[in-house]
């Protein structure tokens, strides 16, 4: 994986950059619709590629590996062959999946011991068997294997947890040099910056995670309810430490507004679930604010939902598909956020080579949170 960096701009942190993958070329920065069993939910593939214009997807780890399993992601050739998706994909280590099981996993020095959510099946992870699984899913990124530490958490806990996690690390760096991808083409690993909202922790980490010198880093355990001020604080600090020629992701983050303050910040790459989670409940983003397109105030609205980016359904129209409960509301209003946030991130690159980012991202930060 080979990363280049095309343009800086001078008011702000943010960078354009291009970070190029045997499965293609990814412009940054980019939003990456996550796609967690191998679907984007309500959205296909062909619609992720023509429409949404996807240029790299996620997929889970840790629910890859109980559905649909091992054995026929390698029969079938990995993910992208499974689910005829030619572009890149990366995978998370199942790590915050672990998180979320806090009340059915037992954490030790070894790995983790969980119970799986579908049958309740005795299952574990260690930084080993994810660096396997992950070269079975084929994914073109990988990601090291790492506890989430929750917010608010005391800090003997985060520091332990820290340490842990570059524990993790140096077993997962050296089972992936001992090991090999299964399906002719490059994987990369990017490690992730732990250390929760203590300053002296996330330095500490971003520190020993730029001493791995990866092809790329992440910084994990933001976006787990924290305030908007500290993940800015911290995520600020980090790019001020992770290697400049080296992309930086920023997982599970996060609304229009919090995407621009985080490029702004020197961030490369993003993932949330909140273009398609709420979509399906009926909140569209636009340029403008947010729509709950269920209101009343819709119903006799026969505007399009967005001039640009979907002009071909009105508003009204769009209302009446969610009050019927029709499962194509769920899809265009999925269609329609995630080219939002793809329109975000490409615009927010055009802004950069122009010169301008920073004044804009200062307006537009101004209207994205307003209710329409």
């Amino acid at each position: 994986m080979k990363f280049d960096i095309i343009c800086k701009d001078a008011g702000s942190g943010a960078r354009a950059g291009s970070l190029h993958t045997d499965h293609g070329t990814i412009e940054t920065p980019v939003f990456m619709p996550v796609g967690t069993q191998g679907t984007v939910k309500a959205v296909d593939q062909q619609k992720l590629k023509e429409e949404v214009k996807a240029r790299i997807i996620l997929g889970n780890t840790y629910h890859l590996f109980l559905r649909p399993g091992m054995q026929v992601l390698k029969e079938a050739g990995g993910l992208h062959k499974f689910m005829n998706w030619d572009r890149p994909i990366l995978t998370d280590s199942g790590g915050y999946q672990v998180y979320s099981l806090a009340a059915n996993r037992k954490l030790k020095e070894d790995g983790v011991e969980f119970r799986s959510h579908i049958d309740g099946r005795k299952l574990m992870f260690t930084p080993e068997n994810v660096i396997d699984t992950q070269r079975l899913i084929g994914a073109d990124i990988i990601m090291a294997f790492d506890e989430c530490t929750p917010w608010p958490c005391e800090k003997k806990y985060a520091e332990n947890s820290m340490h842990l996690t570059h524990r993790w690390l140096q077993r997962c760096v050296e089972h992936f040099k001992e090991t090999e991808g299964l399906y002719g083409y490059d994987q990369t690993l990017f490690p992730i910056v732990q250390g929760s909202t203590y300053p002296d922790l996330r330095k500490a980490s971003a520190e020993f995670i730029s001493g791995v010198k990866a092809d790329g880093n992440a910084i994990g355990g933001l976006s787990v309810g924290e305030p908007h001020d500290e993940m800015y604080a911290m995520t600020e600090m980090v790019c001020s430490i992770l290697p400049s020629d080296k992309p930086r992701y920023l997982m599970g983050v996060g609304t229009p507004v919090n995407i621009l303050e985080c490029i702004a910040l020197g961030v490369d790459m993003f993932d949330c679930v909140m273009p398609t989670r709420n979509a399906r409940n009926g909140m569209l983003f636009t340029a403008n604010g947010t729509i709950n397109i269920r209101n009343k105030k819709w119903e006799n609205d026969f505007n399009p939902i967005d001039d640009e980016l979907t002009p071909h359904y009105s508003k009204a129209y769009l209302r009446h598909l969610f009050i019927a409960k029709e499962y194509l509301a769920a899809q265009i209003a999925s269609v329609h956020n995630l080219k939002f946030y793809l329109w975000l991130v490409d615009t927010a690159r055009t802004k950069i080579t122009e010169g301008t980012f920073a004044e804009w991202k200062n307006r537009m930060v101004k209207v994205l949170d307003q209710r329409l």
